[in-house]
């Protein structure tokens, strides 16, 4: 199977969105290009932010997940950078617990538990697990 291994995102301000993920994700900077774009790493997915050539809001990513292993020092180190705090996901999604918003609007879903497995809100409440279940959308 492939995995996913890039994702690019289109930005306003490239090196200030590569701050933020640095500081709040503790991701790595692997590169800073000419063009300015700014290339960062989790170590296992590379993101690229590309420069906005175009006036006005970036089109594109709805969203994308991190796997964290504690939300409040996340909802801290957001609030921190001067972010509202992730908010809490419908009881009825799987997978992620909150949901945030980088400084440029980018949505991104954060999950302590992952995203391997189907796992509700009130499934984690109950301590049971759902191993590689299908989602009928």
């Amino acid at each position: 199977m492939a995995k996913i291994k890039h994702i690019a995102m289109v930005s306003m301000d490239p090196p200030k969105l590569a701050e933020f993920y640095k500081q709040v994700f503790d991701m790595k900077i692997l590169h800073s290009s000419k063009s300015g774009a700014t290339y960062l790493t989790d170590g296992y997915i590379n993101v690229a932010l590309l420069p906005q050539k175009a006036e006005g809001k970036p089109n594109g990513l709805n969203h994308f997940g991190f796997e964290i292993d504690d939300q409040e020092e996340i909802a801290k180190r957001m609030e921190e950078f001067g972010l509202k705090a992730p908010g809490q996901r419908p009881r009825n999604r799987p997978y992620a617990e909150t949901r945030g918003c980088d400084p440029e609007g980018n949505n991104f879903d954060l999950s302590v538990h992952g995203f391997q497995e189907v796992e509700y809100e009130a499934d984690r409440e109950r301590g049971v697990k759902r191993i590689q279940q299908k989602v009928d959308a």
